[in-house]
């Protein structure tokens, strides 16, 4: 799993609750799949800004948890080039399959870009559904998309 799949969820650790210590932050990565080093779960806190208070890790002040996603998130077309296997159009729907686990942080990069296209973006585990005004916007997208892939 990459760095930014690894940081992703410990923001959404930290969206859930505080962990008390890196132990916990640790053991609850673990159970989402992720075995980490201390050392490089150091590295995370530090990368993503987290703050240690009494309560445990947080968003240091004034960094909202969408920022610090925004921060993390490598660009739509390396996203798309490591994760996206398939785009089948469906009349103006595109349903993109990617590798176990990556529909979402491919879908948040892919809304990342404020293509006029998309109207709406829904993810899975594995599977990306993006809604678009017509047939046509969904050829023309998936043909954009499919441009990363090469």
């Amino acid at each position: 799993m990459t760095k930014a799949t690894r940081q992703n969820a410990i923001l959404k650790l930290l969206e859930q609750g505080s962990p008390a210590n890196q132990d916990a932050l640790r053991k609850a990565l673990a159970k989402l799949g992720f075995k980490v080093a201390q050392a490089t779960l150091s590295r995370d806190v530090r990368e993503l800004g987290l703050v240690k208070s009494s309560d445990g890790y947080q968003f240091a002040p004034g960094a909202p948890a969408a920022l610090a996603n925004e921060q993390v998130l490598p660009s739509a077309h390396r996203l798309v080039r490591e994760f996206v296997l398939e785009v089948r159009e469906a009349q103006n729907l595109l349903v993109i399959k990617t590798s176990v686990g990556s529909a979402q942080p491919v879908a948040a990069s892919l809304d990342g870009e404020s293509w006029p296209e998309v109207m709406g973006t829904i993810a899975g585990d594995d599977t990306i559904l993006m809604v678009t005004q017509d047939n046509k916007s969904a050829h023309k997208l998936a043909s954009r998309i499919l441009e990363s892939l090469a």
